[in-house]
């Protein structure tokens, strides 16, 4: 059974293919399928168990492919479908799972629904697969209600015959109508359109948002929350309770195939509602967000680990565990910075970082975030210790934040800047010509491309391969056994199974390592007397 505790998902490593920034396989400076079959080795040599494949889709790219236009379909500067069919293959044939994005919650403005509802008009059976309102004042000249955007501005817009439709992310990104019965079939027959081409799973973007309160009602508030607050605990749009039924139409179409199919869910919740989504008959897993934002204090990260592990057991679910995305600024930047947490998306903390400071917490994290159990993501590049580009020319940016925020946020451009691959000078091999990539690379890259981390015995990637090769060897990484052990405050110290224990320090001050252990792997060197230098992390093994 796929829920079983030995079932491949419950401690997956999962990296995750933003694959506009991967690799260009036909050198017109956009990442796209060629190149990323190009890579798959790459990927199995790392030691990855899946890839997690950002929106391949057919797309206006108003939100980096997260407006679908064709769910059945690939988008022209990415391939063919065709290409799509053997890159799965290629990927089975290495060991490497695939997953999916699906993106439920809205369709592209130029999908032939949406474009159908314009046509059809008010109170059409088109316009009831989408979410329209007239609006509120004597003209309807007023949206239908409060709500604000992700991306800036009112999540209402006007069409030409007065009708008003709901958009929580950008106008391109029309809602879809959760509760008409046609679009839950089309999803579901989407759904197996891709399982039955051996897709091996879907990760759900914005999971908790896809059904709404049909009154929808004022929520009051001044601007966008990516979550429910507090004290409400009926909100309109987030985390509503009719959406479980959907998720359980999914999941029985999962296991229906002989090799079942699984589900990450990303779901923004407040904590203890995020097992709801994870039950025995819903979603197989889902993204921890909370410790994505933690700050890098020990206290805290504690606090974060304690609650997901708790949580989620209580539904038999496994924690999972993420440190960057292509969403938030990548990690060796925050980590560098005064404040180590993510205060609010998609902005700039307003601090110069120190990017050698970054580059030894991102390594503690790393080593600390894989030695607990469960599961993983790695976000492209972060193995290569990468930092947030934020100096991108502000004609270049692409996200929607820029433009919806009247140039006032810059956006998630600057962690999805293409990978450096081999060479001195962009494009460091992304393309397969000298063609400029579709965002510049920093002249810098050249220390951080995959040739030359492959090269330094101490590389960031050096260090993913020897963690990742040690949760397949090492018999204590591969269950769920966890309980932390005393250590001094500013640190971490937690036993896994078969004696392997791992400390973090993430102090100011050195620290002494544990009694009659031998260090299996660390994140940086340790010192002569023994001592755990301030932000490392190491692996014992007891004697």
């Amino acid at each position: 059974m796929s829920n079983s505790r030995d079932a491949w998902w419950r401690s997956a490593v999962i990296y995750q293919v933003y694959i506009r920034s991967f690799a260009d396989g036909n050198g017109d400076g956009i990442g796209d399928i060629a190149g990323l079959r190009s890579r798959l080795p790459y990927l199995a040599d790392l030691g990855v168990d899946a890839i997690w494949i950002n929106p391949w889709y057919p797309s206006p790219l108003a939100d980096g492919g997260y407006d679908v236009a064709d769910y059945r379909d690939i988008h022209p500067a990415y391939g063919t479908l065709d290409e799509a069919r053997q890159l799965i293959t290629e990927a089975h044939e290495l060991g490497l799972r695939v997953i999916l994005d699906i993106v439920p919650n809205h369709t592209s403005d130029q999908h032939a629904w949406f474009q159908q509802a314009l046509a059809a008009g008010p109170g059409s059976p088109e316009r009831s697969r989408y979410i329209f309102r007239d609006g509120r004042g004597e003209d309807g000249s007023l949206p239908p209600n409060d709500w604000h955007a992700a991306f800036g501005g009112a999540t209402w817009t006007r069409t030409d015959d007065g009708q008003w439709y709901l958009h929580l992310f950008a106008p391109e990104q029309p809602d879809l109508n959760w509760d008409n019965p046609e679009v839950r079939a089309e999803f579901e027959a989407i759904l197996r359109f891709w399982f039955d081409l051996a897709v091996d799973g879907f990760r759900i973007d914005v999971a908790h948002g896809m059904v709404k309160d049909p009154a929808l009602p004022d929520l009051g508030l001044s601007e966008f929350s990516v979550l429910a607050l507090e004290g409400q605990e009926d909100h309109p749009h987030w985390d509503r309770e009719d959406i479980h039924a959907i998720f359980r139409s999914w999941r029985a179409i999962a296991d229906s195939y002989p090799d079942p199919r699984v589900f990450v869910a990303e779901a923004h919740v407040r904590p203890g509602r995020l097992a709801d989504y994870l039950r025995d008959d819903e979603l197989h897993t889902a993204f921890n967000f909370d410790f994505l934002k933690c700050p890098l204090e020990a206290h805290r990260l504690r606090e974060v680990i304690d609650r997901s592990i708790t949580y989620l057991a209580a539904v038999g679910a496994p924690a999972t565990w993420v440190l960057s995305n292509h969403d938030e600024t990548r990690h060796v930047t925050r980590y560098g910075r005064p404040y180590t947490g993510v205060t609010a998306p998609m902005r700039d903390e307003g601090h110069p970082s120190d990017r050698a400071l970054g580059t030894r917490r991102a390594r503690a994290a790393t080593l600390l975030m894989l030695a607990l159990p469960g599961g993983a993501y790695i976000y492209q590049g972060e193995e290569l210790g990468l930092y947030e580009v934020e100096d991108l020319p502000e004609e270049l940016l692409q996200d929607p934040t820029w433009k919806r925020s009247d140039h006032t946020i810059r956006g998630r451009d600057g962690c999805r800047v293409p990978l450096p691959w081999t060479g001195d000078t962009p494009p460091f091999g992304f393309s397969a010509s000298s063609a400029a990539p579709w965002l510049p690379q920093p002249d810098d890259w050249k220390s951080y491309t995959a040739e030359a981390n492959q090269a330094d015995s101490a590389s960031m990637l050096q260090l993913y391969r020897s963690a990742l090769r040690l949760r397949c060897t090492e018999p204590g990484l591969r269950g769920e056994e966890f309980r932390w052990l005393d250590s001094p405050d500013g640190t971490l110290l937690f036993e896994r199974g078969n004696g392997l224990l791992c400390q973090a320090n993430l102090s100011e001050q050195p620290i002494p390592l544990p009694d009659a252990c031998d260090p299996l792997l660390a994140s940086g060197p340790l010192s002569e007397d023994g001592l755990l230098p301030p932000d490392t992390t190491v692996l014992l093994h007891r004697n």
